[in-house]
């Protein structure tokens, strides 16, 4: 393709919008453009990138058997009524009414949808188990978008979803579908981690994530230096062995703290290490008010309490309420004398916890020498790890120690098991001809957001740098001066050779300076940059490799060959 025939609107500067790297770049190269916040088009070079990063997908969901098919990405809302998410998956979904003031969303997933459809269509279990899946766009009314690709409001995706008649059609499922991304990831030329994850909004259970750890990446992933153990910061662990408290009860007592309202504070006062002190912090969780105590020196993890209790919300509690419920405000809470309508969570370490101090549910007072089940009536299935983790602590697998590192989310594994099924009417008849739900799994790839993972992990200071399975074209021809016979003679020979070998070829015919053409080859960041110069008389080219920046002189007569090896190099 001639570079004159290709809309390629680069740009100069930096747009002052764009924070990260991957957005610079898409931007400036011109692979992407904002129509509005959070919303994109994709020009032709981007639009080439992901019709490779499509095929890729298509060809590895083949190998498993998954069936591709296409839904509306507009939908009734009376579907996501009775699933129960019209409600709960939060202002992040967009909802409107048509002319005849029916309810509609935009989908920002599609678990409903083809739960619904396998409902409607699969009576017995023999026609099981399926896995099918779609690549559509979606959309999530984001609060904040940003990065450029990585929080949108319209983005694509691939989701897939499989339906089994028994556990075992499940774990096979997943594995299936586990192998596939690392083939995918792994084809894309991404550097990635698979880490234990939440299922969030979904449900489920048994789930996990795919990220690629990049600077501008908005999770936090905890992973061991010893082991394999790898997980989201919402849900990774650390190593904590149980332990009975052995020290002698002391009396409870009352003391003022006027001044005191944090942690350090009351920690200060009572000259005592904040891992000996306790936290309360309040949640509502499905309309009730949850108290929730750790150790001070850690933070309540909020994933954790919502999986804990399988609470469709969960938010803070407004100060107001608390103290209309309590009768003290914000850093005066603690366990004793909670009412009986508050549910008490207790993290495991601050369970095992003797004469303890804490908020006495009274302002400006604490209680000292606190200890359960003399103060504080303690269930035993109330007690879990409720804590976030901190970089430096021994790992769950006791091998290592916990480091952190920044990574974007680029797939999604996890086993919704009958949430969608039982409530949605999914069953089959079983081998004995007894009803059954549907076992589910669902699947997700962040397709549009590879674009800028892959910018994030690749680029260097002079633009995009894109493996060969995926680059918008494989060969960048840079005529030096076109008006030159010889040069001329040469681009048009070389790319008839590529293309005749099945290459796709870009060849930079402007009337442009060497400087201007060689700057634009580098930011949109081809493969192999095959430059003709003063040398085409002698038939003699230069072969830039992009990943490399290393310039090989040769014949044209060796090109073809010689690039066909570089590009299988530049893959891997």
């Amino acid at each position: 393709m001639k570079q004159s025939k290709l809309l390629m609107p680069t740009l100069r500067d930096i747009p002052a919008e764009a924070e990260v790297k991957s957005h610079q770049l898409l931007l400036k190269a011109g692979y992407i453009r904002p129509i509005a916040a959070g919303m994109f088009s994709y020009l032709p070079l981007a639009k080439r990138v992901l019709n490779k990063i499509e095929t890729i997908i298509r060809e590895e969901m083949d190998k498993i058997d998954a069936n591709e098919m296409l839904v509306p990405e507009v939908l009734p809302a009376e579907l996501w009524q009775r699933s129960g998410r019209y409600e709960t998956y939060g202002p992040a979904l967009y909802k409107f009414k048509n002319r005849q003031d029916r309810d509609f969303i935009l989908g920002p997933t599609h678990e409903e949808t083809f739960t619904q459809l396998i409902a409607d269509e699969i009576k017995s279990y023999k026609k099981l188990p399926l896995t099918v899946y779609q690549i559509q766009a979606k959309f999530r009314d984001e609060n904040r978008p940003r990065f450029g690709l990585l929080r949108t409001r319209e983005f694509i995706m691939k989701d897939a979803y499989s339906f089994s008649a028994d556990q075992e059609g499940l774990d096979e499922a997943f594995h299936n579908m586990e192998e596939a991304y690392t083939n995918i990831f792994d084809r894309l030329g991404l550097e990635y981690r698979a880490i234990v994850g939440d299922a969030g909004a979904m449900g489920g259970s048994d789930s996990k994530e795919f990220s690629a750890p990049a600077a501008a990446g908005e999770d936090t992933i905890a992973y061991s230096d010893a082991t394999d153990y790898a997980a989201n910061l919402e849900m990774a662990k650390d190593f904590y062995e149980r332990r009975s408290a052995t020290a002698e009860q002391l009396a409870l007592e009352k003391i003022s703290t006027p001044n005191e309202k944090t942690i350090d504070d009351v920690a200060t006062l009572l000259d005592k290490p904040k891992n000996e002190l306790v936290k309360t912090i309040m949640f509502v969780a499905d309309e009730e008010l949850v108290a929730v105590v750790t150790t001070g020196d850690f933070e309540v993890n909020e994933v954790k309490v919502q999986n804990y209790l399988h609470a469709d919300s969960l938010v803070m509690a407004e100060e107001a309420d608390v103290r209309k419920a309590v009768g003290a405000g914000f850093g005066s809470l603690g366990p004793v004398g909670l009412p009986e309508e508050v549910k008490l969570l207790v993290d495991e370490r601050a369970a095992d916890l003797a004469n303890f101090a804490a908020g006495a549910n009274e302002d400006g007072m604490h209680y000292v020498n606190i200890n359960w089940n003399r103060d504080v009536d303690l269930l035993a299935e109330n007690v879990s790890d409720f804590r976030t983790v901190r970089e430096g602590d021994l790992a769950i697998d006791g091998k290592g120690k916990l480091q952190f590192t920044s990574g974007i989310e680029i797939g999604h594994i996890f086993k919704l098991g009958t949430r969608y099924s039982k409530t949605l009417g999914a069953q089959v008849l079983d081998n004995n001809g007894r009803q059954t739900d549907v076992i589910m799994g669902s699947y997700g790839i962040g397709v549009s957001r590879l674009l800028s993972a892959i910018a994030e992990q690749k680029a260097d200071e002079d633009g995009l740098v894109w493996p060969a399975s995926v680059a918008p074209f494989d060969i960048h021809i840079v005529p030096i001066n076109m008006k030159d016979e010889d040069q001329a003679r040469v681009a048009e020979q070389l790319e008839t050779l590529l293309v005749a070998q099945g290459m796709e070829v870009l060849v930079d015919d402007r009337k442009e300076r060497a400087g201007v053409k060689f700057a634009d080859a580098d930011l949109i960041g081809l493969p192999i940059r095959i430059t003709v110069g003063k040398k085409a008389d002698e038939d003699v080219v230069e072969v830039k490799v992009r990943a490399s920046n290393t310039n090989i002189e040769m014949r044209v007569s060796e090109v073809v060959d010689s690039v066909s090896v570089l590009l299988n190099a530049s893959e891997k």
